[in-house]
């Protein structure tokens, strides 16, 4: 069966002809830096805890030393990214700084922890539960979810996406579709494959800031929290989406479609690695 991944339709939404290059071409070009480094350091560390927080008690997870496990985790990945890419992903002083701004949010988490995230009665299902639905024409989409949480009183699953950001969501991010629609999507999946009633099942953004505004009048968390619109008329718009996507991209029996062509933005155009070259001369500069 073709395997297909949330972003995969979220880059065919910004482009089929990169969607091609990547997926069916097979030219990716597969470069990490620091900001994927931390993402991965950070979701590791925040799932860790509350897996014994869960599953052990909250005075457990609180002993964790989540300094060292932020920088070994940092390390981790920094070798990883090095041996697989051949240079060195960032600068000491880059990975010296995105350690610090991740103990600031660490230390601001356990601190405020209760305000995020409640044991009593509520229990963990999984961090990185897995998505793995059939879809028509021999496909299928697979997804991890990073945090899944019951309420055992409501019978509600709670779904969390763990994203890091340099200072939060602003109302323009919050209004891309291609990065609140994943978890509308998984909302869907989640309730077929598990078989869980879809209007029991909530989602929501969990976003940690590497930096605050300086001098600012307000007070200022490191965590800030967003729960897109879910209701039926939203659910509809990103299942239309991946609709066509499967019927524009794939052949009836499942195979990729080689008919793609470019649709120049500056949004999509702007990260993409084909944009000027022997490959796409139609992007935006």
């Amino acid at each position: 069966m073709s395997r297909i991944s949330y972003s995969q339709l979220s880059m065919y939404s910004d482009c089929p002809l990169r969607w091609k290059l990547n997926y069916v071409d097979k030219l990716r070009i597969s470069e990490s830096n620091i900001y994927l480094i931390f993402g991965t350091a950070m979701h590791e560390v925040l799932q860790t805890y509350l897996e014994i927080m869960y599953n052990d008690s909250v005075k457990n997870a609180d002993f964790l030393d989540l300094r060292m496990m932020l920088f070994d985790r940092l390390c981790e990945q920094f070798e990883i990214v090095e041996k697989e890419d051949g240079k060195k992903p960032c600068t000491q002083e880059e990975l010296k700084e995105f350690f610090q701004d991740g103990l600031d949010i660490l230390e601001f988490f356990k601190k405020r922890r209760g305000e995020y995230f409640s044991k009593r009665g509520y229990k963990l299902i999984g961090c990185e539960v897995p998505i793995d639905v059939d879809l028509k024409k021999n496909i299928k989409m697979i997804g991890y979810l990073d945090i899944v949480i019951l309420d055992e009183i409501s019978n509600t699953i709670k779904i969390y996406d763990i994203k890091t950001s340099t200072m939060g969501w602003n109302k323009w991010m919050k209004k891309d579709e291609n990065k609140t629609q994943q978890l509308l999507l998984y909302k869907q999946f989640y309730s077929k494959q598990y078989n869980h009633p879809i209007d029991k099942i909530e989602v929501e953004y969990f976003i940690v800031k590497r930096k605050l505004w300086e001098n600012a009048m307000f007070p200022q968390k490191r965590v800030q929290k967003f729960s897109p619109a879910s209701g039926k008329p939203s659910m509809n718009k990103v299942s239309n989406r991946l609709n066509t996507f499967l019927n524009e991209a794939f052949a009836e029996n499942g195979k990729h479609k080689n008919d793609m062509v470019a649709t120049p933005s500056k949004k999509a155009c702007r990260f993409c690695e084909f944009n000027q070259t022997e490959y796409c001369n139609q992007g935006v500069k």
